[in-house]
C-alpha cells in the first residue's frame, strides 16, 4: 500500500517556493485525467477507463489530505464514468440516433443554465454547513468499515462562491457529456480556467498546471464536437 501513498515521491518539480513533491499516484492519476478528456474529445469511449483510473487515484490522495467533500466528489464522478461506459457501449440501431454528438434545445438549456445558477447560489450560501454534514457521513462510515479515521478541523471555505461554481459545474459537465451534448466542452473549459485560477492562488502549483493543460484539450474537444454536430445535422436534413 505504500505505493498509493502520497509521500512516495516520483520527483521533484521546481515550481512554487521550495519546489513541490511529485508522488507516483498523483503523476499516474493527472496523466489518466488527461488521457481520459483527450479521449473523450475524439469520442473513443475507452475515456471511461482511464476516467476509472483517474478519479480513484484522486480519491485515494483527497483522503489522505482530508479533503473529504472532494472524495465524495470523486464517487460521483466514479458512477458517472461506469453510466457513461454503459451509455456510450450501447450503440445499436434502435439507440443510436437517441444518443449522438448534438447540441441542446433551447429550453432544456436554459433549465440547466437556471439550476445551475440556483445551485450555486445555494451551495455559496451553505457550502460550509453541506461540507461538514459531508465530512461527518464520511469519516462515521470509514469508522464503520475498521479505518481509524479522526473526525478532522474544518476551516471555512476559502473561495465558497468558485468552489461552488467548480463543483456544481463538473456535475452538469459529467451529466452532459455521458449523454454526448456539446454543451458539456463549454462547461469544462469554464471550469478548468477556474481551477486554474483557483489552484495557483492556493499555491497547488503542479494541480494548475494540469488543468491549464485541460483547457486547451476541452477545446479542441469542444471544436470536434461542434464539427460533428454540424455534420450529423446535415446528414440529418439531407
Amino acid at each position: 500500500m505504500d505505493f498509493f501513498s502520497t509521500h512516495n515521491i516520483l520527483l521533484h518539480l521546481p515550481l512554487g517556493k521550495g519546489g513541490y513533491d511529485l508522488s507516483w499516484i498523483e503523476a499516474i492519476g493527472t496523466v489518466a485525467g488527461l488521457l481520459c478528456i483527450w479521449l473523450a474529445s475524439l469520442e473513443k469511449i475507452s475515456n471511461y477507463a482511464f476516467g476509472l483510473v483517474n478519479v480513484t487515484l484522486f480519491a485515494m490522495i483527497f483522503f489522505q489530505i482530508q479533503l473529504y467533500a472532494s472524495l465524495l466528489l470523486q464517487v460521483f464522478f466514479f458512477v458517472a464514468n461506469i453510466y457513461g461506459w454503459y451509455a456510450w457501449s450501447r450503440q445499436t440501431a434502435e439507440n443510436q440516433n437517441l444518443l449522438h454528438i448534438r447540441w441542446m434545445t433551447l429550453p432544456k438549456a436554459l433549465g440547466w443554465a437556471g439550476s445551475c445558477v440556483v445551485a450555486i447560489g445555494l451551495m455559496t450560501l451553505y457550502i460550509n454547513p453541506v461540507f461538514a454534514w459531508l465530512t461527518h457521513v464520511a469519516v462515521s462510515l470509514m469508522q464503520g468499515l475498521g479505518l481509524s479515521v479522526a473526525m478532522p478541523a474544518l476551516q471555512p471555505d476559502a473561495f465558497p462562491f468558485w468552489d461552488s461554481c467548480l463543483m456544481v459545474l463538473s456535475i452538469a459537465a459529467m451529466i452532459l457529456m455521458t449523454r454526448k451534448y456539446v454543451e458539456n466542452w463549454l462547461l469544462w473549459v469554464i471550469i478548468n480556467i477556474i481551477s486554474v485560477m483557483l489552484f495557483a492562488r492556493q499555491g497547488v502549483y503542479a494541480m494548475s498546471l494540469e488543468y491549464a493543460i485541460l483547457t486547451l484539450i476541452a477545446l479542441n474537444g469542444c471544436w470536434l464536437w461542434i464539427k460533428s454536430a454540424r455534420e450529423q445535422g446535415s446528414r440529418a436534413l439531407s
